[in-house]
């Protein structure tokens, strides 16, 4: 069973950055694809950014291109979301979840989820 936790939440200010986390456990991680998606208030869950562990292949939303870094550490069984350039529309619940080996986008395809940490944003 595998096992996110998320942590690194909390109130900005539009223009600054933050980092998330997630430590996972439970899992091989070399092969497993991370990801992240969030919620904001009234809308659906929507993907963010997406890491497959062992080849470092990477992809992200349109809305955050250039802004978000997904990244991880082998060593800490970890997974982090750095945010730039934050904006008010970024603002929701970040969820962090895993999926055996490849990339998807679909909240359905992802069979493991975190608690999920605030993020909000003021403008």
């Amino acid at each position: 069973q595998v096992q996110p936790v998320e942590s690194g939440g909390g109130l900005v200010q539009a223009g600054d950055s933050m980092r998330l986390s997630c430590k996972a456990s439970g899992c091989l991680f070399s092969t497993y694809a991370m990801g992240w998606f969030r919620q904001a208030p009234g809308k659906e869950r929507e993907f963010v950014a997406v890491i497959v562990w062992l080849q470092r292949n990477t992809d992200y939303a349109d809305s955050v291109k250039g802004r978000f870094t997904i990244s991880r550490d082998n060593d800490k069984d970890t997974v982090y979301l750095q945010m730039n350039s934050l904006k008010a529309e970024d603002t929701g619940v970040y969820y962090c979840t895993a999926r055996p080996r490849d990339i998807r986008y679909r909240e359905w395809q992802y069979n493991y989820w975190g608690q999920g940490t605030q993020v909000t944003v003021s403008s």
